[in-house]
């Protein structure tokens, strides 16, 4: 494939050289210095785009796109508010967008063993429950994606929590969580490239489960990964449906 890269920084590095071991040449890459280039032009020589740049990129990236129906991988997040229109807008133009919070194989396990753990403990009210992430100083928006599609499963399959609030540590507001809520407790660390974690907590015991990410490579590849599983097809996607477990 002819990729784009939308975003240069370290994620967009690390996805050059994951595409480029994969065969695939890259044709067009975008960094704040020389968002001019970011034209019709340059985008019809694409098969297609990965966007990896800043909550306040993606959202024009994503219609730049649209407009010379290039389709589009999108691990950027922090747009998720917008989500709803971008999809309606994706198929009535005939679009093509995957989109996910996280790209990593690991990570999506973990979401399917997140869903099914919080289904399960439907029959265990004495569990409370809360969400831990932690990401490099570098992250933009709080809570991360993935954090966010973690609390969100863990609503969908538990009753007794209806809806998610964020905790910045660090920060000078203090959340104060009632019994329904979820609450996801967002770190900054220097050099941390993502972790994870779901706590249930009793009076006796505490069960965790936890996903450490290593370096980003992970991320990269799934992002090519997903690039490639998106050739040939067209509508809106999201990276559950190429990591599709259940298959």
């Amino acid at each position: 494939m002819r990729i784009a890269l939308l975003g240069y920084g370290k994620m967009g590095q690390m996805i050059e050289r994951m595409a480029m071991q994969r065969g695939h040449d890259i044709v067009l890459k975008i960094t704040e210095n020389n968002l001019g280039h970011l034209n019709k032009e340059n985008l019809s020589k694409a098969d297609i785009a990965i966007d990896f740049s800043t909550p306040d990129a993606v959202i024009g990236n994503i219609y730049k796109c649209f407009e010379v129906n290039l389709p589009i991988v999108v691990g950027t997040t922090g747009w998720y508010g917008e989500l709803q229109n971008v999809k309606n807008d994706c198929l009535a133009s005939n679009n093509t967008l995957l989109y996910g919070s996280n790209f990593s194989v690991g990570v999506n396990l973990f979401f399917h063993l997140n869903k099914f753990l919080a289904k399960l403990m439907n029959n265990y009210p004495e569990y409370d429950v809360q969400v831990e992430e932690i990401h490099h100083t570098q992250k933009l928006d709080a809570p991360s994606g993935t954090a966010m599609t973690i609390a969100e499963s863990i609503i969908d399959q538990l009753e007794r929590k209806n809806e998610w609030v964020n905790e910045l540590i660090g920060s000078q507001e203090l959340e104060v969580v009632k019994n329904d809520q979820l609450l996801i407790e967002s770190h900054r660390i220097e050099n941390v490239p993502g972790t994870h974690s779901v706590l249930y907590s009793s009076e006796v015991d505490d069960i965790e489960i936890k996903h450490t990410a290593h370096n980003r490579a992970g991320f990269a590849l799934g992002a090519v990964i997903a690039a490639e599983w998106l050739q040939n097809k067209q509508g809106f996607y999201n990276i559950a449906d190429v990591f599709n477990f259940n298959a």
